[in-house]
């Protein structure tokens, strides 16, 4: 971590003062959990559900992550002890703490077009791993190699951009893959959660990929305290304010937003 970073959340953390109830907000996979190939093995990294139950038994934070997976399967993922909100598919679904679920409906039009999508990936995926979320149709070609995936993704493109210009539907690009989706993305999700909690509270977003630049455009236009953080082993071309290597970096941030609300 630069010391411009340390400086930076040096002086976030020295805001949690008298009785602030900050939002953290956080992506799962390569953020809290590393990558794997068959995604129901990914688990957090090591110390870091620890972490983030001490965080939960303070009762100060405002914990919610925000994920590209169905909101359903982060809590067993995430093996918190303490229920956690989830805003799930890219934050068109939404897992409330006693278990009530919401789910943006697309139109009659734009769902039509997806059960084509599908039925079409059903029988045809090009080699990829095709996923079938409630508002979108998924083509993933992590773990291919370079040309076997750049054929993927080019056949799933010539399908779904055509239809990405249609009204309704959009185009969300991944590292390894592609889907072709209805709703609310991860800035909406976290403009959501400001919007509801109060806009007088610091927020910050911890995220890893493409799709959580939308999260931290949003965080980076917070009018309270903010800062937005990209967590991966190497440094790309981002919105988020900060760069955070996983998984040291990440349990010394946790470790700092528990040691700040103890200080308060």
């Amino acid at each position: 971590m630069t010391s411009e970073a340390a400086e930076k959340l040096e002086h976030f953390f020295s805001l949690f003062t008298g009785d602030v109830r900050p939002l953290l907000l956080l992506d799962y996979d390569g953020t809290l959990a590393g990558f794997r190939v068959d995604r129901f093995t990914a688990r957090p990294w090591a110390g870091v559900r620890e972490l983030l139950q001490d965080i939960q038994r303070q009762g100060r934070t405002h914990m919610a992550v925000i994920t590209g997976r169905p909101a359903c399967e982060i809590p067993t993922m995430l093996g918190l002890a303490t229920p956690v909100e989830v805003w799930g598919l890219h934050g068109a679904e939404r897992l409330y703490l006693d278990g009530r679920k919401e789910l943006e409906e697309p139109s009659e039009a734009a769902r039509e077009k997806l059960d084509r999508v599908r039925e079409q990936l059903r029988r045809n995926a090009f080699g990829g791993l095709f996923e079938d979320k409630a508002n979108a149709a998924v083509m993933h070609w992590r773990g291919h190699s370079h040309q076997q995936a750049l054929r993927i993704e080019r056949k799933t493109r010539e399908l779904f951009e055509p239809l990405a210009q249609m009204d309704g539907l959009s185009l969300l690009d991944f590292e390894a893959g592609i889907e072709l989706r209805v709703g609310r993305d991860k800035g909406g999700a976290v403009e959501a959660i400001i919007e509801e909690a109060g806009r007088d509270k610091p927020v910050t977003y911890l995220g890893d990929d493409l799709t959580d630049e939308a999260a931290f455009r949003a965080v980076n236009q917070a009018e309270a305290a903010h800062v937005s953080v990209l967590v991966r082993h190497e440094p790309r071309e981002t919105a988020a304010d900060i760069w955070l290597r996983p998984p040291e970096e990440l349990r010394m941030f946790l470790k700092k937003w528990r040691e700040a609300l103890s200080r308060n």
